[in-house]
């Protein structure tokens, strides 16, 4: 999963309401704002961290003079020592600490559903809002003419048109 910066408050509502309209947790309605901007924190705090780690492994690379192609590698092997989830375990992260949030909130006045049961129903919630990354760029693909496919340029306009249709779709 990639989390986008615009899509954390939607995610954040929408774990409350789900959570609160099921029956899981009880938040007063003056609280509400308030809950979902604990979980704001906490992709928001998740998202630096992935910045942070990013940067860390950029510069890894050029200390090493590591070339680009072993980005992923270097990536998951510092995100490993550094215990930070990457891919499909970013959900089930995100998850575990909305349910310890839940735990220790002022703003939740009570959780009625057992852990794993509420685990399971926020993990699906926040996969409700996984944006498809392969459909985004096949979308790409589409708007990208006169370049042959493995060239620098193509590369070039895959990117500009890559953050074309992020920006239509409201992720950037």
């Amino acid at each position: 999963m990639k989390l986008y910066r615009t899509r954390i408050p939607t995610i954040a509502k929408a774990v409350i309401e789900g959570l609160c309209d099921g029956g899981d947790i009880e938040v007063e309605l003056e609280n509400r704002s308030e809950s979902e901007q604990d979980l704001v924190s906490i992709m928001e705090e998740y998202l630096r961290r992935d910045y942070q780690l990013r940067d860390q492994v950029k510069d890894h690379m050029a200390a090493g003079g590591i070339s680009y192609d072993q980005y992923g590698k270097i990536r998951n092997k510092i995100a490993e020592e550094w215990n930070h989830p990457t891919g499909d375990a970013v959900e089930k992260f995100l998850a575990r600490q909305f349910i310890e949030n839940f735990m220790i909130s002022r703003f939740v006045e009570e959780v009625y559903t057992e852990d794993a049961l509420l685990w399971r129903k926020t993990l699906d919630i926040i996969r409700g809002h996984d944006v498809d990354e392969r459909a985004l760029r096949e979308e790409a693909k589409t708007l990208i003419k006169n370049e042959r496919e493995g060239t620098v340029d193509y590369e070039i306009a895959l990117q500009r048109s890559m953050r074309d249709v992020k920006k239509r779709r409201g992720l950037i």
